[in-house]
């Protein structure tokens, strides 16, 4: 186990977390042995130094992604969304005009927000793909510790606020009005693979932004790398609230998150220095 890097750890602790914390919603063998075979995983590609070990952790996040839906509740009572709605409908309409800012030049920032926010999934491997580029591969296990302990952290809130998204709660409600090809992308892709458990907080928003600390920290000879990284972190913020996938709730809470994976990395850095 002294093989194993500082983020697979997260991942070790945090599918015994759900493991544990199933016993309060469903039979929780089902997560045991999905924490066994992520631990037997991770202990097989410990024993060697591999391109596949660099990438494994966005496997396991995926995993913990669609492991998440277990927790779907049988009946929402949607008073969380209730509650959300009303800040949303006053920055998107009357009081923050958010949809009529962007759509004031026609489709340009529709289409822009909506692809933001479909390729938030290859965020991990790219900025790996970045990491081999930019010839910091030693520092891969910085970025995965950002990155997981921020998209983790909002899966691991998931089951204490069971949650639909707007789209589907406030179906034909509060809507864009320019319907792009990207905009159906993403409904395609939330309609058939999609979870139900909880959209709060956003991981969407807290995987973007903690990919941007972690590129940071990875790369400080290339800070505007990290800094890209956040200013599309924004976007997709922006994007989850436009196209009524999330809750603006959901994207601040996605940020704090977020940050909150910054300061681990920060205590990482220390302790290890």
């Amino acid at each position: 186990m002294s093989r194993l890097r500082s983020s697979e750890w997260v991942i070790l602790i945090y599918f015994t977390y759900v493991a544990i914390a199933a016993a309060w919603f469903f039979p929780p063998a089902k997560a045991w042995a999905v924490a066994l075979v992520v631990g037997a995983l991770i202990w097989i590609l410990s024993r060697r130094r591999s391109v596949l070990r660099d990438f494994a952790p966005a496997a396991f996040t995926l995993a913990a992604y669609r492991e998440m839906n277990w927790f779907r509740s049988a009946n929402y009572d949607h008073h969380f969304e209730n509650a959300w709605i009303v800040w949303d409908r006053w920055l998107l309409g009357d009081g923050g005009h958010l949809r009529a800012l962007i759509e004031s030049a026609g489709a340009l920032f529709p289409s822009y927000f909506e692809l933001c926010y479909a390729l938030v999934y290859g965020i991990a491997p790219v900025s790996i793909l970045v990491l081999f580029f930019a010839h910091r591969r030693d520092r891969i296990n910085l970025f995965w510790m950002a990155y997981l302990t921020g998209t983790l952290g909002a899966y691991a809130m998931f089951p204490y606020f069971p949650s639909e998204p707007p789209w589907l709660v406030f179906a034909n409600a509060d809507f864009p009005h320019i319907a792009t090809v990207f905009r159906r992308l993403n409904l395609w892709i939330l309609g058939g693979y999609g979870i139900h458990a909880s959209v709060f907080p956003s991981a969407h928003v807290s995987s973007a932004f903690s990919a941007a600390w972690g590129l940071l920290a990875a790369i400080p000879e290339g800070r505007w790398i990290g800094w890209t990284m956040a200013a599309y972190g924004l976007s997709v913020a922006i994007a989850t609230v436009y196209g009524r996938y999330h809750f603006a709730a959901d994207a601040v809470a996605g940020i704090a998150v977020s940050l909150v994976a910054a300061a681990a990395l920060r205590l990482h850095e220390f302790f290890r220095n």
